[in-house]
């Protein structure tokens, strides 16, 4: 896997990232800001799609209590220049499942879920998780 872009850090009292994304998923993402402006993700449970990290515009999933926002990506241009934020949210009972993990966003060929931005591509998201220990402060 190549090298990972860290979001920002928003869970309160962490000072760490907990969402990464590849340089392909940020190559995919500009593209997708290109054809849709502002993005967002949202990682619900469950099974099939539902375990992959569904792309939207941003605010087109409500997000509510149930979610909780793990991350924001500042997506950048080709050329460095700043494009905007891109949320991270996960549904809080998946975070308790997944609260011990790493999560690093990449893309894989192949057509995922048809609500995700990314399937006309022929592309998806996929979240490669790595179990690490958490810095305490």
């Amino acid at each position: 896997m190549s090298t990972a872009t860290e979001s920002r850090a928003v869970i309160a009292g962490e000072g760490f990232s907990r969402v990464a994304f590849t340089q392909e998923a940020l190559e995919l993402l500009r593209k997708l800001w290109a054809i849709h402006g502002p993005l967002m993700f949202h990682q619900s449970g469950g099974c099939c799609d539902g375990s992959s990290p569904m792309c939207f515009q941003a605010g087109e999933f409500k997000t509510g209590n149930a979610d909780i926002l793990l991350g924001v990506l500042a997506l950048n241009d080709a050329s460095g220049e700043e494009l905007g934020p891109i949320d991270f949210w996960m549904s809080k009972e998946q975070f308790e499942y997944w609260k011990h993990t790493k999560l690093t966003i990449d893309v894989v060929s192949g057509r995922g879920s048809g609500f995700s931005l990314e399937a006309p591509e022929g592309k998806r998201f996929l979240i490669r998780s790595e179990i690490i220990e958490f810095p305490t402060s």
